[in-house]
């Protein structure tokens, strides 16, 4: 009875304290999202920016700044940080490895041989077509779906993750080796745009394109959540999962359509964002001391918006704008070298 009783109460503590852990890193990333919608070359105060957004703002130079710049790429700030962070979750769990990103099965390295066979297509394609965002979106969207779809089919044939691990990584190779061929013959100019492509941008995102993006990013994550319980299980390993009735296949397949979406999509908005996907599983694993998909997938959703918001805030220094992925990497780099040390 005594024992019963310690168990509930230890169950009712921890409890309290995700609840807790929940709301202060939902607030913060609420104020983290006020403070990037002030800081930048031109600073706008807090009652000004809730003046905008009562409708009291006026039509003056502040409001555009706001609702046309800085409102989307701080939503796409935290659509792709909480997107990277579920997809890097998942693939840590399908492959039971704790340095696994959500580029590992080269959905990256086909959004960027999309990319650069439009930008460096250049003297063949129009130009208006060339330089159009949708261009290279749908560019990108269709080499992330090529390599996912090749990745897909073969989840069907294979018997165990790390196989397909490593088809995923070759995959990857493949299209990198393929931009290379293009870089070896193309322009200067075209070369440098494919470049700074691949930096990352959040304030490359629209409204146009958030209608795309924000769907996407819903149904991913959506699929994450139904996954969560199936994810419990791989945790234990394939075989175990079995044994609880989850189908191996299946599961396998859901994972990899669910991190081409949010991976793929993110990728094909903003260019590729690195060390995000990995490093944000380690840090909710450790703030929440679970390994429970049903807490650690709302987690990485607010660690990871309220991390890549904070690069962002970084990135925009007076006078000069830094790429996201040089704040991202200052973050993650750390961490991961601080994974490999502690598991030699």
């Amino acid at each position: 009875m005594y024992l019963w009783r310690r168990k509930i109460n230890r169950k009712y503590i921890l409890k309290s304290r995700n609840i807790i852990l929940f709301t202060v890193l939902t607030l913060l990333m609420f104020g983290l999202f006020l403070v990037d919608l002030a800081w930048g070359s031109i600073h706008i105060s807090l009652r000004e920016i809730v003046s905008v957004f009562i409708g009291k703002g006026g039509e003056g130079i502040n409001s555009e700044i706001i609702l046309n710049f800085r409102l989307p790429k701080a939503i796409t700030a935290i659509l792709a940080g909480a997107s990277l962070s579920v997809a890097g979750l998942m693939m840590q769990t399908l492959f039971r490895n704790p340095l696994a990103d959500p580029y590992i099965l080269g959905v990256s390295s086909g959004a960027s041989l999309g990319v650069a066979l439009v930008m460096m297509a250049a003297s063949i394609l129009p130009v208006a077509f060339v330089s159009s965002g949708w261009a290279l979106i749908v560019a990108a969207i269709v080499g992330a779906s090529v390599v996912l779809v090749l990745v897909v089919g073969v989840s069907f044939k294979v018997n165990n993750a790390v196989t397909l691990l490593i088809v995923g990584i070759m995959f990857g190779s493949i299209a990198g080796s393929l931009v290379s061929v293009l870089q070896n013959f193309s322009n200067p100019d075209a070369i440098k745009l494919f470049v700074m492509w691949t930096f990352g941008s959040l304030s490359a995102v629209t409204w146009n394109y958030m209608q795309v993006l924000l769907p996407v990013v819903i149904v991913g994550v959506g699929m994450a959540f139904f996954l969560q319980k199936r994810l419990d299980g791989l945790l234990l390993g394939e075989n175990y999962a079995r044994g609880l009735g989850v189908s191996i296949p299946k599961t396998r397949f859901l994972i990899v359509i669910s991190t081409g979406l949010l991976a793929g999509g993110i990728t094909a908005f903003t260019g590729p964002i690195a060390f995000v996907g990995v490093a944000i599983p380690h840090i909710a694993r450790g703030l929440f001391r679970t390994s429970t998909h049903k807490i650690l997938i709302p987690a990485s959703v607010v660690c990871g918006a309220s991390l890549l918001l904070i690069c962002d805030i970084i990135t925009q220094i007076p006078t000069y704008t830094l790429p996201i992925n040089t704040v991202s990497a200052l973050f993650g780099a750390p961490i991961i070298i601080w994974i490999i040390l502690k598991r030699r």
